[in-house]
């Protein structure tokens, strides 16, 4: 039985990684990073774009889609590079964004700094901070600057892990114990990495992601604990599926992944993996993982944003998954 399973294990990883490797980029541009003023606010908005290698054959059809990137508490616009790459060999341009505030400065100054910034008021100046973004790259594309140009800004995605899922999903209109929504009609399709269920005693399932229209997929795993230690596993951060309306809204799940799983950190960076031990498994088993998110997520952006049938299909029956993973549509 031992046998059995490592052999199939070792079926998935090859599986996993060979998929994988449709997707590592081949003469990828270097990242531009830079800074944006936002006057309005006295903030400065640090980013990198990604744009597609020159052997994307879908490259050259341009413009290009945009897909926006929102880090986790403590990180920065190299956040989510593994995704970014893969999202960009796959044609795709991708904008990280790095959030003054919540971010890598912020952890350095030690974890009560960190902890006091996972507040309602950072994550306003997060949705304050993708907003702001839209409108920056529509004013560069409207005035004809490269890359900016370049952009297809009625082919828009949103993705974040944790703190940038809290922010992903507010965007896409999570209702809050209070009047008015944070929604923004830009993007057209969303991923959110680690999502987070409403506090229990407040409003339900339904209640806070019922309004969410547009089609979402959320990603974790059965290790996807809070990194502060309040739960241990990913159930609660799976069960926003339950309250997301059925027909746009997706489910991925990894068995034995946890919260660093999702970040997409090449190398491992500061946030996340610097608050807890990871187990022995999520570490094992974290380049299959990667290998597996970065193909559904391409296809899941490919099949909404896109309208590729072939992506859907592949959705509707994806490879590489192990016994314990599971990818729900509907």
């Amino acid at each position: 039985m031992h046998n059995a399973r490592t052999r199939r294990r070792l079926l998935q990883q090859g599986l996993a990684l060979g998929l994988a490797a449709t997707l590592r980029p081949g003469n990828a541009a270097e990242p531009l990073d830079a800074a944006w003023r936002d006057a309005a606010r006295q903030r400065d908005l640090p980013y990198r774009l990604r744009v597609p290698p020159t052997s994307t054959a879908t490259s050259t059809f341009t413009p290009w889609p945009l897909l926006i990137y929102s880090h986790g508490l403590g990180g920065g616009r190299d956040g989510g590079s593994f995704w970014g790459e893969a999202w960009a060999a796959a044609g795709f341009a991708v904008l990280h964004l790095q959030h003054p505030g919540s971010d890598s400065n912020t952890l350095r100054t030690g974890m009560a700094a960190l902890r006091k910034a996972a507040s309602g008021e950072q994550l306003a100046a997060r949705v304050a901070d993708v907003r702001f973004a839209l409108d920056e790259v529509a004013r560069l594309a409207q005035a004809g600057v490269a890359p900016w140009h370049a952009l297809r800004l009625d082919q828009v995605g949103l993705a974040g892990h944790s703190f940038g899922a809290h922010t992903t999903l507010a965007l896409a209109g999570q209702r809050y114990p209070m009047s008015g929504s944070l929604a923004d009609a830009r993007p057209r399709a969303f991923i959110a990495f680690s999502p987070a269920s409403p506090p229990a005693g407040g409003l339900s399932l339904q209640q806070a992601f019922g309004d969410i229209t547009r089609p979402l997929l959320a990603v974790t795993g059965s290790l996807d604990g809070d990194p502060f230690g309040s739960y241990a596993s990913g159930d609660s951060r799976a069960a926003v599926y339950d309250g997301l309306p059925p027909g746009q809204r997706g489910l991925l799940w990894l068995d034995g992944a946890d919260h660093m799983s999702f970040g997409g950190g090449r190398p491992a960076s500061v946030g996340a993996g610097t608050m807890v031990r990871r187990a022995a498994v999520a570490r094992e088993r974290q380049a299959v993982h990667q290998a597996l998110v970065a193909h559904v997520t391409t296809l899941w952006w490919q099949a909404q944003l896109l309208g590729d049938t072939a992506a859907r299909a592949a959705l509707a029956q994806p490879q590489g998954l192990g016994p314990g993973d599971r990818l729900q549509l509907g």
